[in-house]
């Protein structure tokens, strides 16, 4: 399968060499276009690729993965969704890394947003609650697996987010929908920033 990242910084380039060990191909894509990523790409390997934003959205699965400050100008400025699947990553934050604020987004999971601001897309928050250092890191750690948290209103989608996420080497627990389970996840929720393992039967 083809996977498009919109956002191309740490948590996207985790989430490609997830991708690629478990045999994808990943167009990469930022704001600033493809030829900012070609060392990048380079390093990531065969199966990665620079891509325009539009070409990364055309895959039938797509991570969303930039600052939240951008992300209704970003998904703006892209085609319209054709039933792809948009993974969304993104937690409510203000600034960059090391100057975070929270970002009031009242009784809503940052994922109800996105899908408004992308009719036609197929949305379904994973990874939240992951630091990226944690997401960069083995999913198994000392024979028990981190735990992926996904939650959607599209069950055919969670499922093959589930099925992706799973091949990455993670135990996948299904929050529910967009609004319940996001906003257990994501910035702010009880399981933000916690780092879950589940043991393998002895």
């Amino acid at each position: 399968m083809e996977i498009g990242t919109i956002g191309a910084g740490d948590f996207a380039q985790a989430f490609a060499k997830r991708a690629l060990k478990a045999g994808h191909k990943v167009k990469l894509s930022n704001s600033r276009g493809p030829d900012s990523l070609r060392e990048i790409v380079d390093q990531l390997g065969p199966g990665a690729m620079a891509a325009t934003k539009e070409e990364a959205a055309a895959c039938e699965m797509v991570l969303l993965a930039v600052p939240w400050d951008n992300v209704p100008e970003t998904l703006a400025s892209l085609p319209k969704w054709k039933n792809q699947i948009l993974i969304d990553g993104t937690n409510p934050f203000h600034g960059q890394a090391g100057n975070f604020t929270p970002a009031a987004v009242g009784n809503l999971s940052t994922s109800q947003l996105v899908a408004a601001l992308a009719p036609g897309a197929r949305v379904v928050k994973a990874l939240n609650n992951m630091t990226v250092p944690n997401f960069g890191a083995d999913p198994v750690v000392n024979g028990a697996r981190r735990v992926a948290f996904i939650s959607a209103d599209d069950d055919g989608a969670k499922k093959r987010v589930e099925t992706l996420l799973k091949a990455f080497g993670y135990s996948v627990v299904d929050l529910g929908n967009l609004r319940d389970g996001g906003l257990i996840q994501q910035a702010g929720g009880p399981l933000a920033g916690r780092d879950f393992l589940e043991r393998g039967e002895s």
